[in-house]
C-alpha cells in the first residue's frame, strides 16, 4: 500500500468484510488501543459505531453517517487530518477556558467571602462581583470565538 507507506502507517488490512472490520476493531480495543475508523458505506456502519472515534464521510450512506461520531462534509482524506487538528485546537481552548474559570473562582470567591477584610478592610461589593463574573464569562466566550477563524494548517 503506497499511500499507507507515505503516511507512515505500518499495518494495513484491506478487503475486510463488515464482520472482519468489527472483529479487528474489537481486537485492537482489547489490546488497550484507541481506535479511529473512517468509512462511508453501509458495510462500515457497525465498525464506525464500535470504534472509539467513528469518522463517516458525508458523501456516503446514511447509515454510516448515523453510526459515525463525526461526519465529514468533504470526501477527501485531508478532511480527516483537518478534523483531528480542529478537535485538538478545540480541546486546547476548552482547557484554557477551564483554567480561566478556575483561576477566577480561586481569586474571586475568597475576595467575595471577605478574606482580605480583617487585614486590609477590602470587601468585594455585590456590583463589583457581578461585573467581574460577567467579565469572566465574556473572556471565556471571546476565547472560544477564536475557533471561528480556525484554518487547517
Amino acid at each position: 500500500m503506497p499511500i499507507a507507506r507515505q503516511a507512515g502507517i505500518d499495518e494495513v488490512q484491506a478487503g475486510l468484510d463488515p464482520a472482519g472490520k468489527l472483529t479487528r476493531i474489537r481486537s485492537l480495543q482489547q489490546n488497550g488501543l484507541k481506535v479511529a475508523m473512517v468509512g462511508d458505506g453501509i458495510n462500515d456502519a457497525a465498525a464506525l459505531a464500535q470504534a472509539d472515534a467513528g469518522i463517516a464521510m458525508g458523501t456516503g450512506a446514511d447509515l454510516a453517517q448515523e453510526a459515525g461520531d463525526v461526519v465529514l462534509l468533504r470526501a477527501e482524506p485531508s478532511a480527516i487530518a483537518a478534523a483531528l487538528e480542529l478537535a485538538r485546537q478545540t480541546l486546547r481552548v476548552m482547557r484554557q477556558n477551564l483554567a480561566w474559570a478556575v483561576g477566577y473562582n480561586l481569586l474571586g470567591i475568597p475576595l467575595a467571602a471577605g478574606l482580605l477584610y480583617p487585614a486590609f478592610h477590602i470587601l468585594l461589593t455585590p456590583w463589583i462581583a457581578a461585573a467581574a463574573m460577567a467579565l469572566s464569562s465574556v473572556c471565556v466566550l471571546a476565547n472560544s470565538l477564536r475557533l471561528r477563524g480556525w484554518q487547517p494548517s
